[in-house]
């Protein structure tokens, strides 16, 4: 499972990627990360997503899915992305900025699935706790597990998946397809 992390950096994770996005917005540049005043785990390499809200809708969401530098550098990345990069929305204004609520994701390391048929696929899936990583055609996408909430059904969260890719829906019964789960720890500014 995820690492442990205490409610205290959770709270300079949050901090981290409004700090990111609010001085991005007003071209700053981003200071380097003072390590010595970290706590140890935030500078242990770490995967995550940074998922922007305005009224409750999707504002921006970027991630990584491989652990490949410092966890609170990551949520930095990824929240500038979210907030600038994310190509489904045009980039975060400053009118804004006081309405968006931050959520953060940290990933554990994801794992093959293994399965037969498309049938025994679904069934393995654990809805609501596994994220998904669907693999083929040289394209891959994922979905957080916080997406089963729209999408319950394992057929019709699979389809959407394939789309995702820029595939037919049915892709993923027509072909096998690699797949690999992982689980998140989400935390955002609104948890107590």
């Amino acid at each position: 499972m995820t690492r442990e992390i205490s409610a205290a950096e959770k709270q300079i994770l949050l901090k981290t990627a409004r700090q990111a996005v609010e001085m991005t917005l007003k071209g700053e540049e981003l200071p380097p990360l003072n390590r010595e005043e970290l706590p140890p785990n935030l500078l242990e390499p770490g995967a995550c997503f940074v998922t922007l809200t305005k009224a409750g809708q999707l504002r921006g969401c970027v991630g990584s899915i491989e652990a490949v530098q410092p966890l609170i550098q990551d949520v930095r990345d990824r929240a500038v992305g979210a907030a600038f990069g994310d190509p489904r929305f045009p980039s975060v204004t400053a009118p804004e900025l006081e309405d968006l609520e931050i959520e953060v994701s940290i990933l554990t390391s994801p794992e093959p699935l293994f399965y037969d048929t498309p049938k025994d696929l679904v069934r393995k899936l654990r809805v609501g706790i596994d994220g998904v990583i669907l693999k083929g055609q040289y394209r891959r996408a994922t979905f957080l597990p916080q997406v089963w909430q729209n999408l319950p059904d394992p057929e019709l969260f699979l389809a959407r998946l394939c789309q995702k890719m820029g595939l037919a829906p049915d892709a993923w019964r027509v072909n096998k397809m690699g797949v690999d789960i992982y689980q998140v720890e989400k935390f955002s500014e609104r948890d107590p």
